[in-house]
């Protein structure tokens, strides 16, 4: 899942500066789960926004919506007759569904009231960590199922790097636990212990964001023109 937190309310009310028709939206996927973009939190944004208006002059009109996904078009698409109306988005999505949004409505300036930090996965109530870097070529097969990439503070395809101490990564040592000695212990409950000697090459960066946007084609997926006029989805 994508782990997103809130921006802070004063940027927030400082970039809809000029707007007075808002729409915040909400999102009911990634940033529900991890507490800052789903129907709770927009309700507090919108009403935090609405107190803020009437306790310094400010003329805005503040309405509010949670979509299931802002990442995909068709939902995004479904809140036109809401969204017409406005002249400023405040997308409590991540960073995607802010930029679909944008996508899909652009003549109404879409802010993000969200900061997109990662993909990771919930460790427990209230804690969220980091787990893929989306590199686009999986070692995991190799490490007992723990990324070196997003989960060792220097990326090592090898390690450990001799600096973490007591299972501690030397970067914080108290918060981030050191990849290299997690990879051991699971390689190591796995029987496949052979695989710290086996020399991982140096990746290939071509398929991570260093090689540009990605872009992914199931040719067998694709809509042909004729299907798409078939099934209304839009050109």
């Amino acid at each position: 899942m994508i782990i997103a937190e809130q921006k802070p309310l004063k940027e927030i009310i400082h970039n809809l500066e000029g707007h007075r028709n808002i729409l915040v939206a909400g999102c009911r996927s990634c940033v529900a789960i991890c507490l800052a973009g789903g129907e709770k939190e927009v309700g507090i944004v919108a009403e935090a926004l609405r107190v803020y208006g009437e306790m310094h002059g400010k003329l805005w009109t503040i309405e509010e919506i949670t979509i299931e996904r802002q990442c995909e078009k068709e939902w995004v698409r479904e809140i036109q007759a809401v969204v017409s109306s406005k002249d400023a988005i405040l997308s409590m999505a991540c960073g995607v569904g802010a930029q679909v949004m944008q996508e899909i409505y652009p003549d109404i300036r879409v802010v993000p009231g969200l900061n997109t930090s990662n993909m990771g996965a919930p460790e427990e109530q209230g804690i969220w960590r980091e787990k893929c870097a989306g590199c686009g070529d999986c070692v995991l097969h190799l490490t007992g199922g723990i990324c070196p990439i997003a989960r060792c503070s220097k990326s090592l395809l090898n390690g450990p790097c001799g600096g973490s101490q007591n299972g501690r990564c030397e970067v914080n040592p108290d918060s981030t636990p050191c990849a290299w000695d997690q990879i051991y212990h699971s390689l190591k409950r796995l029987g496949k212990l052979e695989f710290m000697e086996q020399i991982i090459p140096p990746k290939n960066w071509i398929t991570s964001h260093s090689g540009g946007p990605r872009l992914i084609v199931r040719q067998d997926a694709v809509l042909t023109p004729e299907e798409k006029a078939e099934k209304g989805v839009p050109k």
